[in-house]
């Protein structure tokens, strides 16, 4: 429940609802999975393919895997490789298995619908406590923290004036969330989704609109000052000559036939031997590449 004790921090986390939602209704971009006949299906594809992936990214695959299996019972009877052929190049493809799998357990355990229920929802395949709280509070109005790396950083700036949270999630940014949460269901599921939005449009990581922000008159970040970050170093992410783009490569071997494919058909994609090697290794190990007799491989069927 909402902390009820008048301290200064939920007094400050109170006033940024009626502007965070205002300001959203304004300027919400317009996304499918937020139009009210998405239904709870649709929300838990886009969760799945939202993790560490643009939204620009997304909207194809989103819109050809909705037109392929727009309920969980058309994917759950395909086999695993078709969900990985289908999640093409939207990386981190073993999210491609775990929502086969999490509609496979839907079939099986709920019949067939996403089920309303928070543990159950934690209980499916792939599906961890954000991924949980978001397709509650998106796809059922449910009052829960969903607590992703852009209302982490709304959260910091806003009520604690650190100018980025930390690298990693804590327990303490899911304290705060908590704390930040509409007392009423139907308010509570408009404000994750309204500071999520905020934190994706204005209060980004490098370049944040602090002019355009519709709380940056009670802002502890602003109002300190916008004191630099003085945390750990945060390297980004890279990808050229990683293992990451070779698993990538060959996995666009496989996509692309309509079979198994020879070894050597793998080996002239990457010509570090000793790398690809692991990489094709690792994708085995996964389950999204199988191996076959006189050295072929094929998507897992």
């Amino acid at each position: 429940m909402l902390d009820q004790s008048g301290s200064p921090l939920t007094a400050a986390a109170t006033a940024l609802h009626e502007p965070v939602l205002r300001w959203y209704d304004a300027n919400a971009r317009v996304l499918p999975w937020r139009q009210p006949d998405a239904g709870p299906w649709a929300v838990m594809v886009s969760e799945f393919m939202l993790q560490q992936t643009p939204v620009n990214r997304v909207l194809p695959a989103y819109h050809a895997w909705l037109e392929r299996w727009p309920k969980p019972v058309d994917l759950a009877p395909e086999p695993p490789g078709e969900a990985v052929r289908a999640w093409d190049r939207l990386g981190y493809p073993r999210r491609a298995l775990r929502l086969h799998a999490a509609a496979q357990a839907i079939v099986e355990r709920h019949g067939g619908e996403v089920p309303d229920d928070h543990d159950a929802l934690l209980a499916l395949p792939g599906v961890g406590t954000y991924t949980a709280a978001a397709i509650a509070s998106f796809a059922f109005g449910q009052r829960h923290a969903v607590v992703d790396t852009n209302v982490r950083r709304v959260l910091a700036r806003t009520l604690t004036g650190v100018a980025q949270p930390t690298i990693s999630p804590t327990a303490a940014d899911q304290r705060l969330a908590v704390t930040a949460l509409p007392a009423d269901e139907p308010t509570a599921a408009r404000w994750a989704v309204a500071s999520m939005e905020l934190g994706a449009l204005i209060c980004t990581a490098r370049t944040p609109k602090c002019g355009d922000c519709p709380i940056r008159d009670r802002c502890a970040w602003v109002l300190a000052g916008n004191p630099p970050y003085d945390g750990p170093p945060r390297r980004g992410q890279t990808y050229e000559g990683t293992d990451r783009q070779v698993r990538g490569r060959l996995l666009a071997v496989l996509r692309a036939a309509s079979g198994a494919v020879p070894k050597k058909a793998l080996d002239a994609c990457w010509h570090d031997d000793v790398q690809r090697e692991r990489a094709l290794d690792g994708l085995v190990a996964d389950g999204l590449v199988e191996p076959l007799p006189r050295a072929r491989y094929r998507l897992p069927n």
